[in-house]
């Protein structure tokens, strides 16, 4: 149950680094086919992903983690190939985003039994 668990993040993290990438290639890229290729291409996979991860984990941990990854990617990718500026708040939002995340990381979500 912890590896297909461990696999759920993995799914997610993946989500949340194809939401970026679709971001970026958004931005850098200037030649339109090739800027909606590769964003259609980033969003396909990045679902693909995501439902992967619903599928080791609940909605909520799913979600939060594919968000927090898109975030914190999205903004350093801002920062280190566009030279857009960060402020000291986005830091301290993207410190408890990760907070939240390791919270939610380790709650358990209780079962149902199912009545046949």
């Amino acid at each position: 149950m912890e590896c297909n668990k461990r696999r759920g993040y993995i799914w997610a993290i993946a989500a949340g680094s194809n939401a970026a990438l679709a971001a970026i290639a958004a931005k850098f890229f200037t030649f339109q086919l090739v800027r909606y290729g590769l964003v259609v291409l980033c969003n396909v996979t990045m679902w693909g992903c995501y439902v992967n991860s619903l599928k080791a984990l609940s909605s909520l941990q799913a979600t939060v983690t594919n968000f927090a990854t898109n975030f914190i990617s999205s903004g350093l990718a801002g920062f280190f190939l566009f030279q857009e500026t960060l402020s000291p708040k986005w830091f301290a939002g993207a410190l408890f985003i990760v907070i939240g995340v390791i919270i939610l990381t380790k709650s358990s979500v209780e079962t149902k039994a199912s009545v046949d």
